[in-house]
């Protein structure tokens, strides 16, 4: 019995161990996807995504009602690599990381700027897998707005 209870704690520590590492990894990938927005980096930015990922935008329209729009990895990609004169910035609060083996969800609040001004706001949802090893992004979706930012 003391046996069982002495491995028991020990796999628990161990698997939290890996836990806490895998958290960082994806942590790690969202923080480089925006560090390569901030610096114009399509390269670095494409690093953190699979080929196939798909996104989606939701955001009111002028008429109200709500609204999804698909993106393409290579517009966003382009957008990023366009030489731009004010930094595009977008901060991070509120992060939620959740994983179980190779799937990962990351909800996290987020204000973007143009140079210093507040552009919009929103929720950032991402959907990583690891592959190989590497986690990567798979599925984007993110809500605009342009008040309650704060």
């Amino acid at each position: 019995m003391r046996k069982s209870l002495v491995l028991s704690v020990l796999l628990f520590i161990v698997s939290f161990g890996y836990a806490q590492e895998d958290s960082a990894q994806v942590h790690q990938v969202i923080i480089s996807l925006f560090d390569g927005m901030r610096e114009s980096d399509s390269a670095k930015v494409h690093a953190s995504f699979r080929d196939d990922v798909k996104m989606y935008s939701s955001f009111k329209g002028k008429d109200g009602s709500q609204k999804l729009h698909a993106g393409s990895l290579v517009e966003f990609l382009t957008a990023i690599g366009t030489p731009h004169d004010k930094v595009w910035n977008e901060g991070l609060s509120n992060t939620i990381i959740q994983i179980d083996g190779g799937i990962a969800q990351v909800w996290t609040d987020y204000t973007f700027h143009i140079g210093d001004e507040l552009s919009h706001c929103g929720v950032d949802a991402f959907q990583l897998v690891k592959l190989d090893g590497a986690w990567k992004i798979i599925h984007l979706l993110d809500t605009r707005r342009r008040t309650g930012c704060e």
